[in-house]
């Protein structure tokens, strides 16, 4: 081959021999045509490299240099721009021009033949000036390079740039060859994208002849015809096509459609650009289709109605929300569009949830509620506990609900949005709204504990105990009244230890530890003082008991104790058991029996523990007692009834009555002190309901008056040997209005404390403080535990001046505040 040809500098030559100039370029000149004509096997390089040789060393390598371009010039115009023009077709013109006249196969074949001539005529030209590159090295070396010209395989590059590619065509308006060539190939491309196969070598072949030229003979690589010339019609008119395909899918297409069309276009353009084009171009395209085919139309496809961002959620497309979130990526970093789609249907869900507990009837006042009951067969099995009743399941159902929506959400989070983290984030806020929307979420999940301690979790497998808890702790984490929760959780808890409700302790502990995690030590620091109560109560019932045995008290029929001393100040004892009042509780009269036990365990606890005071809640408590029914239709006349103490306070009367005896309410009250609202509660578990009425009532309503007649039901007969009569509205359950209401009213009063601690805590760390700084620490402090109302703050600044804690600064710019030690 030519290109192995190798040339020796010649010697013998000096510089007083005489060469005549025409007769050597003549030579050289039938020796370049020759190389053109492909006839080039008979010429001696060696020979014609001497001849160029002599001529740059005796100083005519300018004028050998300016020939060899005019004869290049000579032969693009002569030869190749005639051969050029005469494949060129009618229909290019028509693709050129835009004018659709030609049909799109004549359009094939006329633009697939300029492209062949081209191709060949490029490679023919590339051929020859390497030849001619190899005879004219020593000028090329020498010449070229002390004058800072371009070597001639560079300058016969920029010739047929200029004298092939942009001639203009005659009768054409002056439209070049290069012009019918980037329209034939558009439009090769513009077919490809609509279908049809195309010759992509052949274009390639022509792609990588503009990728050779340059716009200067410096042939810096910005200057590549490619990137000057083609790409920018290639770019414009893609553009154009993407912004109408847009439109076209929009109005066409349903949001998955448009999705998976998308990423195939940006798939095919990237193959495009590997295959077809050049790489250099696969960037550029790839920002033509994220604008006009995603960002202009994104927000349109989120926003379709039938199968946009909404409907994916609604029916699980997760692999359409991917592509989605994958688009729309591209675009916007924050995925604004996408975000603020999915929080509107989190929080259009979340309402309706919330319109649902809402809508539920509200719990009416609990003298008119039914009391539960539960029996136990004589081999000792349980029936089923009645259900809890209709505003406690939809509580209950209420943080279901939430529970699989949040784990709807999660997984569309790992599996379509790649567990996103500023989708997390803003998903979780739009959670935290619509749960905070319901003043009584905080309610609600603690019920949804209560209910899951007592039955929730029996049968349950630990892992399934354990997520289930973290389930519910993250509901707590939405929740910003924390407080209020754990004023609910404390009432439901104590109620749960206190009647030995709940189905595992250590469930009850591994919750305590959740909640010491997820929210500090502070506020399960009374929980955990609530569990070390029963658990020093168990042991003090344990040494009471050895106590009376030692004694060796002689009454056979002396009733045993189990007994729970609590810390008033840890337990809630005001709202496990509220008087209607409001007042204190008036101290319950017990019968003899009874009185005489409770004195002789006070003795036994005040000996050990001088100086304190035990105060008997017998609203709280329960009693094991047996009963004889001497008309009972059983054969066995006796059954044991668990019953609540106030119950057994008023069973116990009954002893003293002649047969045919009776109370009435009124009497009932005056020797027990029972107050009213529990003495009738009591009396609807014992006289009302029918298969634990145990107690006769004149006359038989369900409404308790003071002049109501109770008699004991000698014939009365069950077919379970142990009867449990539940007190009305002695489960956990959802508060009526009033009770809701008061139970807001305390837990304002103890955040007033909470909120002076915390703006004495700061005011004396600072000494002083602005007002605005002052409230705006306050929140930050307080927020993990409650979101403080500011014009609560601004009252209890009010009132730590009042009480000197504080003073006003004068003259101060802005209103200021100063610590008073």
């Amino acid at each position: 081959m030519v290109a192995d040809v190798k040339f020796r500098r010649f010697k013998g030559l000096n510089n007083n021999d005489a060469i005549d100039f025409d007769s050597l370029w003549s030579l050289l000149s039938s020796s370049l045509r020759e190389i053109q004509t492909k006839n080039a096997s008979k010429l001696s390089f060696e020979e014609l490299y001497r001849t160029a040789y002599k001529l740059v060393l005796k100083k005519k390598g300018e004028a050998l240099y300016i020939r060899v371009r005019e004869f290049e010039e000579e032969w693009l115009t002569s030869e190749i721009r005639p051969r050029m023009l005469s494949v060129l077709s009618p229909s290019l013109f028509f693709a050129a021009t835009g004018d659709a006249a030609a049909s799109a196969n004549e359009k094939r074949v006329a633009g697939e033949k300029l492209m062949n001539a081209l191709k060949q005529t490029w490679a023919d030209h590339n051929l020859s000036m390497n030849m001619t590159s190899d005879v004219l090295m020593y000028m090329d070396r020498v010449y070229c390079t002390d004058n800072r010209k371009p070597s001639i395989f560079t300058a016969s590059m920029g010739q047929f740039r200029d004298f092939v590619l942009r001639t203009p065509i005659p009768s054409r308006d002056n439209t070049t060859i290069a012009a019918v060539l980037y329209s034939v190939i558009l439009d090769q491309i513009q077919m490809e994208r609509e279908g049809d196969i195309i010759d992509t070598a052949l274009i390639r072949s022509c792609i990588y002849m503009l990728e050779g030229l340059y716009e200067t003979d410096e042939e810096e690589e910005s200057t590549k015809l490619y990137l000057t010339s083609f790409e920018p019609e290639f770019l414009a008119a893609s553009e154009e096509f993407y912004r109408s395909e847009g439109t076209r899918l929009l109005q066409d297409s349903d949001a998955g459609t448009f999705c998976r069309h998308t990423i195939n276009r940006l798939n095919e353009e990237q193959d495009r650009c590997r295959s077809t084009l050049s790489p250099l171009t696969s960037p550029k395209i790839k920002t033509i289709i994220e604008n006009e085919l995603i960002r202009r139309n994104i927000r349109d496809v989120i926003a379709l109605e039938s199968s946009g961002v909404k409907f994916m959620l609604d029916n699980e497309r997760l692999k359409d929300l991917g592509m989605i979130y994958n688009l729309i990526s591209s675009v916007d970093p924050k995925k604004e569009d996408l975000k603020n789609a999915v929080q509107k249907r989190i929080f259009e869900q979340g309402s309706e949830i919330n319109n649902a507990a809402n809508t539920a009837p509200q719990p009416q006042p609990s003298k008119a509620t039914k009391p539960d009951s539960e029996k136990t067969e004589a081999n000792g099995k349980t029936q089923p506990e009645k259900p809890i009743n209709q505003q406690t399941v939809t509580a209950i159902k209420w943080v279901d609900d939430v529970l699989h929506l949040k784990k709807k959400y999660d997984d569309v989070l790992a599996e379509a949005f790649q567990s996103d983290q500023g989708l997390q984030t803003a998903f979780s806020r739009t959670f935290t709204d619509f749960i905070n929307a319901l003043e009584r979420s905080s309610e609600h999940l603690s019920l949804f504990f209560d209910e899951n301690m007592k039955k929730g979790i029996k049968g349950k497998t630990e892992y399934e105990v354990d997520s289930l808890l973290d389930r519910g702790i993250t509901l707590l984490r939405y929740i910003q009244d924390k407080d209020m929760f754990e004023r609910y959780y404390k009432k439901h808890l104590s109620r749960r230890l206190l009647m030995k409700r709940s189905v595992s302790m250590d469930a009850e502990r591994q919750m305590i530890s959740k909640m010491k995690l997820e929210v500090g030590n502070a506020f399960t620091q009374r929980i955990e003082a609530m569990f070390k109560d029963m658990a020093v109560s168990e042991d003090l019932s344990s040494n009471y008991k050895n106590h009376v045995a030692r004694l060796g008290d002689p009454d056979p029929k002396r009733a045993e104790l189990d007994i729970n001393v609590l810390t008033s100040t840890m337990w809630p004892l005001d709202a496990m058991a509220p008087s209607d009042s409001g007042e204190s509780r008036p101290i319950c009269i017990f019968p003899p029996s009874v009185d005489r036990i409770k004195k002789g365990f006070e003795k036994f606890y005040l000996d050990k523990h001088s100086g304190r005071q035990l105060t008997w809640q017998a609203n709280m408590g329960t009693a094991d007692i047996r009963a004889y029914f001497p008309e009972s239709k059983s054969k066995m006349k006796t059954r044991e009834l668990n019953v609540s103490t106030y119950a057994m306070v008023i069973l116990l009367l009954f002893n003293d009555l002649p047969p045919g005896g009776f109370f009435t309410c009124e009497e009932l009250q005056a020797k027990t002190n029972i107050p009213f609202n529990e003495l009738t509660r009591n009396l609807q578990s014992l006289a009302v309901s029918p298969k634990t009425r145990v107690l006769i009532k004149e006359p038989m309503t369900k409404e308790i008056k003071p002049d109501d007649k109770f008699f004991f039901n000698e014939g009365f007969s069950s077919q379970f040997v142990k009867v449990k009569i539940g007190v009305v509205s002695g489960a956990n359950r959802v508060e009526n209005n009033e009770e809701r209401t008061e139970t807001e009213k305390k837990n304002n009063d103890t955040r007033a404390g909470i909120i002076e601690a915390a703006i004495v805590r700061i005011m004396k760390q600072r000494k002083e403080l602005t007002h605005q700084k002052l409230i705006t620490e306050v929140i930050q402090q307080l927020t993990s535990r409650f979101l403080p109302d500011v014009n609560m703050v601004k009252k209890r600044i009010e009132s730590l001046i009042e009480r000197e804690y504080l003073e006003r600064v004068e003259d101060a710019e802005r209103p200021a505040y100063r610590y008073l030690a």
